[in-house]
């Protein structure tokens, strides 16, 4: 069964020994724009370019307003700064991401509250949510709504839509609502994906995407918030240029601002990599297709886009029988020339958040014993 997967995988990326998890394209204008931006001379966080993407990635998603970050973190702890998160703040996540959102609710100094996620989608559960909501949050007088054994607020939600396949975002987005808990969408891994015909990162009051060298579409680092909210969208481009009030030439900053802003050389690599966003999603969903007929045949489930949703597919997952399967299976591959990877230990296990509160993770910890992530690039 392994040797039978590992000639499939390679069968899909052939001419190459050795196959990469997710490996970037720069099939595009992407050297053009670059050597545009390199002899404007506008090479850092001012520049055409990261206007011109802010512009774009608004359009794409659908949403009002975009602010270009230097990476998906960074992108992530300014959203939740300028929605409100402050320190000794609690924030609900979720137990299966990657380090990057719990990071980014730390560096504020809030604390992460772990919530069960879905075995179809693999994001924070919106069943899961409301039972944790109803017994162990309360709202008060003031509106907002305090963790019942510590007293803490609750500030933010921040689901995760993991390897890209949109969470049922619409029915968190009501809990939300209803426990006045601002909805931070952590988006990183789903550009180009969509939940009824609604693209991530544009259910919440705001969301975030990452454009890291694993991504989909990337220009080394990169991030961007979106929102509807003018307001916000403001504050966090202010807040991520160090906070400079606007004067030709006095260097006046009247509060704690951050060097958060995407430089123009990687927004130029940025432009060039929109231009063929579609193409890549559709790319690595024919691949995902490809897969899905062919562990359809064997012991092993492929994981798809869950109902009602249209994922880019950014790692295509694998789920085996135990964990032991697991480990002989990244074994195996990994030594003939196959990259796979496990999903990341889930948060609460870490020694950071291991104090930290949750519910019932029977899901997340089901998942962590099995899911795989085989090579997912985009064909060329």
């Amino acid at each position: 069964m392994y040797k039978q997967t590992v000639d499939f995988i390679k069968s899909q990326f052939p001419n190459q020994d050795f196959i990469p998890l997710h490996e970037p394209r720069f099939v595009g204008k992407e050297r053009q724009y670059v050597m545009d931006a390199i002899d404007s001379t506008f090479v850092s966080s001012v520049g055409k370019y990261v206007d011109d993407f802010e512009k774009q990635i608004a359009t794409y998603t659908g949403a009002k307003y975009a602010v270009a970050c230097v990476n998906g973190t960074a992108a992530l702890h300014m959203a939740m700064i300028v929605a409100g998160v402050k320190a000794k703040d609690m924030v609900i996540t979720q137990p299966l991401s990657f380090i990057a959102t719990c990071n980014a609710i730390s560096y504020i100094g809030a604390s992460p509250v772990f919530v069960d996620v879905d075995m179809d989608t693999m994001g924070l559960s919106a069943q899961k949510l409301k039972l944790y909501l109803h017994e162990f949050v309360v709202k008060k007088a003031d509106g907002f709504s305090y963790h019942k054994t510590t007293n803490q607020k609750i500030a933010a939600c921040v689901p995760m839509h993991t390897f890209g396949h949109p969470c049922h975002i619409d029915e968190i987005a009501e809990l939300c609502h209803e426990f006045n808990i601002a909805l931070i969408e952590d988006a990183a891994e789903s550009i180009g994906s969509y939940y009824k015909n609604k693209h991530t990162g544009t259910f919440g009051l705001l969301g975030t995407f990452s454009f890291n060298g694993n991504k989909t579409i990337t220009c080394g680092g990169g991030g961007a918030i979106v929102t509807n909210d003018e307001g916000l969208a403001k504050r966090a481009k202010y807040l991520t240029t160090q906070a400079k009030v606007p004067h030709r030439w006095e260097f006046v900053h009247d509060e704690i601002g951050y060097n958060y802003r995407m430089p123009n050389l990687n927004a130029a690599l940025m432009c060039a990599q929109l231009e063929q966003l579609t193409d890549f999603v559709e790319n690595k969903r024919n691949l995902a297709n490809s897969y899905q007929h062919f562990f359809s045949t064997m012991d092993i489930k492929f994981m798809l886009e869950p109902s009602e949703a249209k994922s880019n597919y950014w790692l295509c997952a694998i789920l085996l029988k135990d964990k032991t399967t697991r480990d002989e299976f990244l074994q195996f591959t990994n030594d003939h020339g196959v990259m796979t990877r496990p999903v990341w230990a889930l948060m609460n296990k870490l020694v950071m958040f291991k104090e930290a509160l949750h519910g019932n993770l029977d899901n997340a910890q089901y998942l962590e014993d099995r899911i795989v992530n085989i090579p997912s690039s985009v064909r060329v």
